[in-house]
């Protein structure tokens, strides 16, 4: 099954980045692409990426240009990954930096090759 997993960040975690030393940023980049490596290998990786700040959100159909000031919490990146349950996302969730400075959610992915019956 797959699942999505989340990374937000908030003033905390940015403050905990931008501290950092140029030898702290690199072991959690290093921890990102170990976590990639592992799941790559294991087959249970579909997606992975890092969001850029900015872009357009839609309400009511109105696009609005970001930063968006009023969230606490950004969207900050994810990881798409086909795995065994729910209790493995959650571990892979686990290994993700962002999770101990940041905010991390996992969320299954709704298979809609079913048509109107996946919904239900």
């Amino acid at each position: 099954m797959k699942y999505v997993i989340l990374l937000y960040s908030n003033p905390a975690s940015r403050a905990v980045w931008a501290a950092a030393d140029p030898a702290g940023m690199q072991d959690a980049l290093a921890a990102y692409a170990e976590l990639e490596r592992e799941l790559t290998a294991s087959g249970e990786l579909v997606a992975a990426e890092s969001l850029a700040d900015g872009g357009v959100r839609l309400h009511a159909l109105t696009p609005t240009d970001g930063p968006f000031a009023e969230a606490k919490e950004v969207l900050a990146g994810f990881f798409l990954v086909d795995c065994a349950s729910m209790e493995r996302a959650v571990e892979i969730a686990g290994r993700i930096p962002e999770a101990a400075d940041g905010s991390v959610e996992v969320r299954p992915v709704r298979d809609l090759s079913g048509g109107a019956a996946a919904w239900s």
